[in-house]
């Protein structure tokens, strides 16, 4: 079925780009005032950076911590002497005040502060500078306020501490956390004075010091947001402001940082490179990353920093002079093209340029605008009746129904070579719908020249409706449907004119769900199998399977721990026990294949859990059937529960994931492949173009573009998990999942495990050892219903 459940068709056509720019400098000579801000939104910037506190607040910190230092030092009650208190801001403390421009001003604490110290002293003072400015700012009605991360990863969880008491201070404070990509930051805010980092005394010197001299690890910064994030709960007023560095990190490491949440996207002058005229350039490289963010359904401010200052009110408007008329016309443009380089906007003109000239969005996107990471309950298509606007946005696939009608033109000329007579063929469309796969069997009819008597069988009232109505009056139905008002499940087959039953040659449907099965395709497709024949009969869909990969997701956990459930009939803790519709956007496949190139594509790897294949084998269904009837028992040494007609379409699978990087496991993604039709026969084919021997629709990212470029029908399915798991580098994921029923119901359960190898004995052998495991969640409340 379709990935949206309803409400306003989609449109199609390309949204604009948002793209909000803001100044930041890291020292800031001039007071952020109203003029500044009108200035500066004059000039075309949406934003400006502000600090809260002045230099004099600086000194009189320092000016307290070095007093409490000198009195440690020649006291003789060291020990006993309370902690220095920061006093309340005052006047010449901070140049902000409340203004309804605010909203237009990004805060920034001080850089200089160390909440993770390993000394007490400077971390208690830090965090009271730290709580001081924020709470000010809140006050101010600034709500966005940029906090630069800590220094260490050993003072991570002190400063993730400091982070959540300050988002206590106020309902409307958001944080974000200046990070670097990896290593630090490049931005120099060491001119700012002295930093408390260099006022630990010598007892708290870190032991690592000589350690973290060398290279960093790659995922450190990441390392450390995820501490923090964590300990923070994900709450949705925490995130990340990117510090993005001259040359970009590998290709793992930027889909990282991709899936969290990021709000503010710090570009410095050194990101920035010179073309041959002398103007700031992004590489390709920082472009397409810079895309990838702008395609987010929210996605996040630039802020470009240390660029050049807003220009006067004198500069702005008498500052470009005219060129003296004692110069050459080539000497006057040589001027003016030297002023316009040292344009204090051209990283502004620039980046606006970028945002004029993105490239065209894939199909996929541009139908699902608005839906990015929007998480949908599967449809319940045999319990539900579906309506009309859920139907058209089914029908706007501009892939799914022409493969169709390829594959049912296909079926038929290899059933017209099988039963080489000229009766007509009985097609049958189980769950009609609108019509839309009839209206395919009879052009494909048309196209082939083979006459075929199409029967159209629909359980929903209203779509029975239409059928009607359309078959009156669509000139290529003409009346030569018949509409049947039946469950497929119920309907004793195509009734001849001597009112004798008769089968169908041909079964379609457009049963699936996101993950194959989860919307019972092979419970629907086994009660409709008596009509069709048992000789020759050709089911379309062939088969279908499903496949799972494990994903980070944080935008995803965040969303289902801050929703309330509304349902009555939902506790709270199911939210987690519910596969999710919704189009997977900001997110990280956390195992890969390693690219060809370091340009190249991550391919992640998608394993199939199980398939299924239609027609199913007739003693499988009569064994069905008998085991309904009560006619055996369950297996010896089983639990027997009850005689069950559904066992044969229960399933289970254990698949193994390895995980080159470290990262958090939020969830698990589903997707489905199918195969429509595959011919036996070349009889009617060039022998030369095998491709058109198969038709297949698949929503697996890694054969998706071979087999069904394009398809917008379905949006993959998120099994999520409670308690996210860690995954160390060179860590394996297993995953366990199992396809359950009771003949009432269809549902899931699924268990995640993470193991590491460890080194056993001198001889070197590894085993697996197990680190981390997941609740067993099940679905069995909310399952699909038959």
């Amino acid at each position: 079925m379709s990935s949206i459940n309803g409400g306003n068709v989609l449109p199609a056509e390309e949204p604009p780009t948002v793209l909000y720019v803001g100044q930041h400098e890291t020292q800031r000579s001039e007071q952020v005032s109203l003029d500044l801000l009108r200035r500066a939104q004059d000039l075309g910037y949406d934003l400006l950076t502000t600090p809260i506190t002045t230099p004099k607040f600086q000194s009189r910190v320092l000016e307290t911590l070095e007093n409490h230092v000198y009195q440690l030092d020649t006291s003789d009650t060291a020990s006993s002497m309370p902690l220095p208190m920061v006093s309340s801001l005052s006047p010449e403390d901070s140049d902000l005040v409340p203004e309804e421009s605010n909203s237009s001003l990004v805060a920034v604490t001080s850089p200089w502060i160390d909440m993770g110290s390993l000394d007490p002293l400077i971390a208690h003072i830090s965090r009271q500078v730290f709580i001081l400015e924020v709470a000010y700012a809140a006050f101010c009605g600034v709500s966005n306020v940029l906090v630069h991360g800590p220094t260490t990863s050993e003072g991570t969880v002190r400063f993730a501490r400091a982070a959540l008491e300050a988002l206590g201070l106020g309902p409307y404070v958001h944080l974000h956390i200046l990070m670097p990509m990896t290593g630090e930051l490049e931005q120099d805010v060491s001119a700012v004075g002295t930093h408390l980092s260099e006022m630990v005394r010598p007892q708290y010197a870190s032991d690592d010091e000589d350690e973290n001299e060398g290279e960093p690890e790659l995922f450190s910064s990441w390392e450390m947001w995820n501490t923090i994030r964590a300990i923070c709960s994900y709450t949705t007023r925490l995130s990340i402001a990117l510090e993005v560095p001259r040359g970009l990190p590998p290709q793992s490491l930027q889909c990282r940082w991709y899936s969290e949440p990021i709000r503010l996207l710090m570009l410095p002058r050194t990101c920035f490179l010179r073309n041959g005229k002398g103007y700031p350039v992004l590489s390709k490289q920082h472009q397409h990353f810079l895309t990838l963010l702008l395609r987010l359904r929210f996605p996040p401010w630039a802020l470009l920093s240390d660029v050049g200052g807003i220009p006067s009110e004198e500069t702005t408007t008498g500052g470009a002079s005219e060129p003296s008329p004692d110069l050459t016309p080539a000497e006057a443009a040589a001027s003016r093209s030297r002023d316009s380089v040292d344009d204090p906007t051209q990283h502004l003109h620039y980046m606006r340029h970028l945002q004029q000239s993105q490239p065209s969005r894939p199909p996929i996107e541009r139908f699902g605008q608005g839906y990015q990471d929007y998480m949908q309950s599967p449809l319940q298509p045999l319990t539900d009746n579906l309506e009309s606007i859920t139907y058209e946005i089914f029908e706007k696939d501009p892939v799914k129904y022409e493969w169709y009608e390829r594959a049912v033109a296909l079926a038929l000329k290899d059933l017209r070579a099988l039963l080489r007579d000229e009766r007509q063929i009985i097609v049958a469309v189980a769950g009609a719908g609108r019509g839309p796969l009839v209206t395919r069997v009879l052009q494909a009819s048309r196209t082939t020249g083979i006459n075929v008597k199409c029967y159209a069988v629909e359980k929903n009232p209203n779509a029975h409706l239409l059928l009607q109505r359309r078959n009156a009056t669509d000139p290529l139905w003409a009346n030569q449907v018949t509409v049947v008002a039946s469950d497929m499940r119920t309907w004793p087959g195509p009734i001849l004119p001597n009112s004798s039953l008769t089968k169908t040659d041909l079964l379609v449907s457009e049963l699936l769900g996101s993950f194959a099965d989860n919307e019972l395709s092979p419970e629907c497709l086994d009660g409709v199998q008596h009509v069709l024949h048992p000789g020759h009969g050709i089911s379309i869909p062939q088969s279908y399977s499903a496949h799972l990969t494990p994903i980070a997701s944080p935008r995803l956990h965040s969303d289902l721990l801050s929703r309330a459930s509304t349902d009555i009939s939902l506790s709270v803790s199911e939210k987690w026990e519910i596969p999710y519709v919704v189009m997977l956007h900001q997110f990280d496949y956390l195992s890969t294949s390693i690219p060809a190139s370091a340009e190249g594509p991550r391919m992640p790897d998608v394993q199939q859990a199980w398939s299924f294949p239609h027609p199913v084998a007739p003693e499988i269904l009569a064994h069905a059937r008998q085991r309904g009837a009560g006619g055996t028992v369950a297996d010896p040494g089983t639990p027997y529960s009850g005689p069950s007609t559904n066992d044969h379409n229960a399933r289970s699978c254990t698949l193994r994931f390895a995980c080159a990087d470290r990262g958090v496991c939020h969830g698990l993604a589903g997707y489905f492949e199918t195969v429509l039709y595959s011919s036996p026969s070349n009889s009617h084919h060039n022998k030369n173009n095998s491709e058109q021997q198969i038709i297949e629709l698949s929503t697996n990212p890694v054969t998706m573009a071979e087999k069904s470029k394009d398809m917008i029908s379905w949006f993959p399915i998120f099994f999520p998990l409670k308690t996210p798991l860690h995954i160390p580098d060179g860590g394996e994921m297993e995953v366990s999942m199992w396809r359950q029923t009771d003949d009432r119901k269809v549902w899931y359960e699924w268990v995640v495990e993470v193991y590491v190898r460890v080194a056993v004995g001198e001889e070197g052998g590894r085993k697996r050892m197990r680190v981390g495991i997941s609740e067993l969640h099940s679905s069995r409340r909310n399952g699909c219903m038959m």
